[in-house]
Order: structure tokens, then C-alpha cells, then sequence
């Protein structure tokens, strides 16, 4: 189905969850976010994050830390509820939140109760507007009380991190989860009306075989997952430290990962799943498979999503919001981040300021990932004509009126390379990113 060509994967590059990538960020000048918040109009998304895990996984790269000290926590948790009432002040009335997402870390390392009251906090000071409500979990710290708190606040998305049902490999990446955890937080999911469950799995971990990516696919889908994304794991010990217990020498070659990305690819798609880009995968009644079909699929700071807006709130330590002129990260420090927020300031240092030339690649990018082809300029293809040539005469990718780029089916996988050609900012940066398989 698909042709490994290894020359094409000499380059690491970004995933593209946003553009220009957090790699581009810099200083802010003060006020920036105050004022993209305060012209802020019609439908907008928060984000919600929870910096804290009960365990700490080998391979992860979030921002996040163990939540034993209860005092951190509390001092967080204060401060995040006084960024919610900071930034919900700042908006104009005719600014209404659509989607609310939680994200981590893991939100369920703190208590149910907490997570009420942010939920209410929410509620008291932002404009809800038929809101779709979201949540990452860890099923290892799951409990029937979490349960019982997700269907109170009318969750209606989760999306877990199972990476794996390997007990081998669970064990090289330090997160070792029984399948009864698993199928009991899917049973208090779905008793609590979630109705579009994410699985986050991942190839090219240490040790992990075909055979063993078979049966996660499999079992996968027959504990029915409605979406399904088939990450490529990525080890950069050098930018995640605590990746260095991971025995390298225990993972997959370039060449293993790309079959497996095809393995997985080949059977989701021929067991009833509507491919989402190259690595996620929704069943066809689910709205990201609908926004996948309708071309309406965009890409934010948690991937694929089938969210409209233009304008994402970031709430919580280094989390990211999004407008059309500006991205902006929060403090990326704990401690910094609660100081700065409890005394009722804006704690976003780092970020950068969208040019039109900017938000133009953007859109070209964010395209060619989703849809999986762009109309651009002329002078857009001239820039990048004879970095293209490899991917066009190798059947990678067409080009058709002279500025419409599409990618092909056997090019799925050369999707983020493709893309890369585009963003000058590679040319210039040095940073290494992890493996675009």
C-alpha cells in the first residue's frame, strides 16, 4: 500500500498542531494577550490544563508532575480558578464558549470534587453556548466517583491513554495498566453518556512487535472505540529527560515503524474505520469522521479536531491560546504560573505574533494535513518547487492548476514532510523534532 523511501525521513519535523510551532515561539511584548482576549468575538473553545498524574509515564512528554504534595495541587487549582475569572472578565459579551476540553497530564488526578468546581466556575463566569464538553483520563486513577462527576458535568467526549495492551511493553514505557481497568473505565463512561470514546495508542515502542500491534488493534476495536489515534512514539531523550530510562536500543528501526504505521493504517481501515489524516481514525458516525468527509477538519493544540473556532483560551500552566494574530503560552512553571495567576495576571511570557504571511502558510498547511490538498500562490509552489519534485515523481504527491497541491492516497504517510516544505521557519531553526512516521 504504502512505499518506505528513507531519504524522505532524513529531516525530524514538527507535528504541526499549530503554526508557527511552539519551536518558533519567543518573548511577548506585554499586553498582547490582553488585548487578542479583550477583541475576541462569537464562538470560542477553552482549555483546560491539569499538570498532574498520580504516575509518571517513561515516554511522556506533557507538562506534568506527580500529584502526592495535596498542598501543590491546591495552590494550583486556586490559581487556575483565578486565571478562569481573569480572562473570563477580559472577553466581550458577544464572546460564547462552544467547547470546553480538560486536558493533562491527566484531569483525574485531581479529585472529582475539584473537577466540579472548575466545571462551575466555568459555568458562573463564561458565556455557555450549547457547549460540548471534553476530557483526557488516565484509566489507571479512575474511580465509579469520577464517573459520576464526568456525567454531572455532561462530558460527552473522552479520549484515554491505553498506548498499548502489551504487558511488556507497557511495562519498557512505565505505565502498566491491566485490561480491567480498562474495560471498567469504559463501562463508567459510556454509564455516563460519553458517546465519543478516544483510544491514544502508540507504535514503535520498546519491544514492541507486529504481533503486538495486531492485538491491540484488535481488541481496540472490540471494546468499541469511536476514535482511535495510532501515534508514532517519539523519543528525543534529549528534550524529555525522563525518556532516557527507555532502552533505545529496544525500539523499532525507521523502517519497522513505518510498517507498522501501515499495519495499523490497513487494518482500522478495513474493520470499519474512516481514516483521519494518516495516524487517527473515527468510526463513521462520529463527528470527527463527519468533519473529515465535509472538509471542515481542522488541527489545534490536541490534534485533529472538528472545532470551528478561530479563538482558543488556554487556562492552566503552559497552556497555549490561539487567535488569528497571535499564539500565546502560559508560564510553563508551576510555581511561577500560580504566583503570577493568583494575584490576577495574564502569565503568558511566550508566544508570537501572526503575520498575514503567517496565518497564509498556516492555512496551507493545516489543509494538506486535513484534506489532504491546498490551493496556494504561485510564488508559495516557486519557494518549494524543487524540494516538492521527489514527492511528485515518486507518486507522493500531484500537482494540478499549477497551485493546487494535492496528496495521494501511497503519500498519506510523507503527510508532515510535505507540509514542512512550506514553513520557512525550518530553514532557519536549528531544534530537532521527533521522527515524521
Amino acid at each position: 500500500m504504502w512505499t518506505y523511501h528513507p531519504d524522505l525521513f532524513e529531516t525530524p519535523v514538527p507535528r504541526y498542531t499549530s503554526y508557527p510551532t511552539a519551536a518558533d515561539f519567543g518573548p511577548l511584548t506585554e499586553g498582547e494577550l490582553e488585548q487578542s482576549i479583550s477583541q475576541a468575538s462569537g464562538d470560542i473553545s477553552l482549555y483546560l490544563h491539569i499538570p498532574f498524574c498520580q504516575k509518571i509515564c517513561h515516554y511522556c512528554g506533557c507538562n506534568t508532575a506527580a500529584s502526592g504534595r495535596r498542598q501543590r495541587v491546591d495552590s494550583y487549582l486556586q490559581a487556575l480558578h483565578t486565571q478562569i475569572e481573569t480572562e473570563a472578565g477580559l472577553l466581550p459579551a458577544d464572546a460564547g464558549v462552544r467547547r470546553v476540553a480538560f486536558g493533562g497530564g491527566s484531569p483525574n488526578a485531581i479529585t472529582p470534587g475539584d473537577f466540579i468546581e472548575l466545571v462551575d466556575a466555568i459555568h458562573h463566569h463564561f458565556r455557555l453556548h450549547d457547549t460540548e464538553w471534553s476530557i483526557e483520563l488516565d484509566p489507571r486513577t479512575m474511580s465509579s466517583d469520577w464517573g459520576e462527576a464526568i456525567a454531572a458535568a455532561g462530558i460527552t467526549r473522552a479520549s484515554m491513554g491505553v498506548q498499548t495492551f502489551a504487558p511488556h511493553c507497557q511495562t519498557a514505557i512505565g505505565r502498566e495498566q491491566g485490561d480491567g481497568l480498562i474495560c471498567r473505565t469504559i463501562d463508567w463512561l459510556r454509564a455516563a453518556n460519553v458517546t465519543s470514546l478516544n483510544f491514544d495508542l502508540m507504535h514503535g515502542l520498546p519491544q514492541q512487535s507486529a504481533e503486538d500491534l495486531a492485538d491491540t488493534l484488535e481488541y481496540t476495536r472490540i471494546l468499541g472505540a469511536d476514535r482511535i489515534a495510532l501515534f508514532g512514539y517519539a523519543h528525543v531523550p534529549q528534550i524529555i529527560p525522563r525518556q532516557k530510562v527507555i532502552d533505545a536500543t529496544a525500539l523499532p528501526g525507521e523502517r519497522e515503524r513505518f510498517a507498522m504505521a501501515e499495519q495499523g493504517f490497513a487494518y482500522l481501515t478495513g474493520h470499519g474505520y474512516e481514516a483521519v489524516g494518516f495516524d487517527h481514525f473515527a468510526l463513521p458516525g462520529d463527528p470527527m469522521a463527519k468533519a473529515a468527509r465535509s472538509g471542515t477538519l481542522r488541527r489545534n493544540f490536541q490534534g485533529f479536531t472538528d472545532d470551528p473556532s478561530p479563538v482558543l483560551l488556554g487556562l492552566g500552566a503552559s497552556a497555549i491560546s490561539v487567535f488569528p494574530e497571535l499564539i500565546a503560552q502560559n508560564e510553563k512553571n508551576s510555581g511561577r504560573f500560580r504566583m503570577l495567576s493568583s494575584q490576577g495576571k495574564l502569565c503568558a511570557s511566550e508566544g508570537i505574533v501572526r503575520s498575514a504571511a503567517d496565518q497564509a502558510i498556516g492555512q496551507v498547511i493545516e489543509r494538506l494535513l486535513c484534506q489532504g490538498k491546498a490551493e496556494m500562490t504561485a510564488g508559495m509552489i516557486a519557494r518549494v518547487r524543487a524540494r516538492l519534485a521527489p514527492f511528485i515523481e515518486r507518486g507522493l504527491a500531484e500537482l494540478t492548476n499549477a497551485t493546487t497541491l494535492h496528496i495521494t492516497p501511497s503519500g498519506l504517510p510523507y503527510s508532515r514532510v510535505i507540509a514542512a516544505l512550506f514553513d520557512p521557519y525550518r530553514e532557519t531553526t536549528t531544534r530537532r523534532f521527533s521522527s515524521a512516521i
